[in-house]
């Protein structure tokens, strides 16, 4: 398994605008091979920024490689300049690769 995460320092009182923009995408994610979740999460605030994470899980790296090369990918960010203004600096990437899981095995 791969987790990809972007980072988003958010101007303080950008915060709904973000999570606008990012409810309103065609993120292109559902039915991609490798695909299985996404989230949104909100992190702690400080004097002028929001931290944000978008988080997702692939089966593999080489899945969300994939992805990162497909129409779909570029289709999904091409209206990621109209953002701009509620950063500060840009996005941060971070990949991991899952070397351990745990599940509490409840359905």
């Amino acid at each position: 398994m791969f987790i990809a995460m972007n980072r988003f320092r958010v101007v303080k009182g950008r915060e709904e605008a973000f999570e606008t923009a990012w409810r309103g995408r065609d993120s292109r994610l559902k039915g991609l091979p490798g695909f299985v979740e996404f989230h949104l999460l909100k992190g702690p605030e400080a004097d002028e920024q929001v931290l944000y994470a978008s988080h997702t899980i692939w089966r593999s790296r080489a899945d969300f490689e994939a992805w990162t090369r497909s129409d779909a990918f570029r289709e999904a960010h091409k209206d990621a300049g109209k953002t701009k203004g509620m950063y500060i600096g840009g996005p941060q990437f971070e990949g991991f690769e899952v070397v351990l899981e745990m599940r509490d095995g409840a359905d």
